[in-house]
């Protein structure tokens, strides 16, 4: 096994783990919403999301072992490059959200309406940055048929997700008047004049 596969092989168990802790705080923050009487909504989408987070690291493991796929630099620093940006994005929305972030949709819109850190500029930053964390991650060392494989399925699950948490949150007034104009996933170049008085309050929305 070359040097950069191990290290590949090692990111990718990096990468588990971190979902793990992620499940961990999740249902830690669940916990406090629940006593403050907010709980999760049915979500059709999120066994297969789970199903997905998982494939995705293990595909990608077996294609490079099984398969030989070399490390080309120009790809893999490119797609490393889209990782730690996505990655990037991901924490700063998990901070954003704080004790109120978590990876299932949660009816807490009584809460008030998150429209700092990256909520500024998007509706669902989370779900832009998983979406591009997922395809850059198996293309690091060339996986590309996991990579366009699980893509569609990844981009149908987070429709059917966003479907979801959207029901709830557009049902909340504050939400549709502080959040509803805003782009869901790529910010606009040019901002327009921000409503007065649309500033929302610093209090969580969920996100998965």
């Amino acid at each position: 096994m070359g040097l950069s596969v191990a290290l590949y092989l090692l990111l990718l168990v990096a990468v588990g783990l971190e979902r793990l802790i992620e499940l961990r705080v999740s249902a830690r923050n669940q916990r406090r919403l629940a006593v403050r009487g907010f709980h999760r909504v049915p979500d059709p989408s999120f066994s297969g999301m789970v199903v997905l987070h998982a494939a995705v690291p293990i595909g990608a493991a077996l294609e490079v072992v099984l398969g030989h796929r070399p490390f080309l630099p120009a790809l893999g620093l490119a797609a490393g490059a889209l990782f730690l940006l996505a990655q990037g994005l991901r924490w700063w929305v998990i901070r954003t959200l704080a004790d109120h972030w978590n990876v299932q949709v949660v009816a807490s819109t009584g809460l008030g309406v998150v429209s700092h850190g990256p909520y500024r500029f998007l509706r669902h930053p989370n779900y832009a940055a998983v979406f591009v964390e997922m395809l850059a991650l198996p293309l690091i060392h060339t996986a590309w048929i996991t990579a366009l494989a699980t893509a569609p399925g990844h981009a149908l699950l987070l429709r059917r997700r966003i479907a979801t948490e959207e029901a709830v949150l557009l049902a909340d007034p504050a939400y549709r008047r502080d959040m509803g104009s805003k782009p869901r996933f790529v910010p606009r170049l040019v901002r327009r004049p921000a409503a007065r008085g649309g500033a929302g309050a610093a209090v969580p929305r969920e996100e998965g």
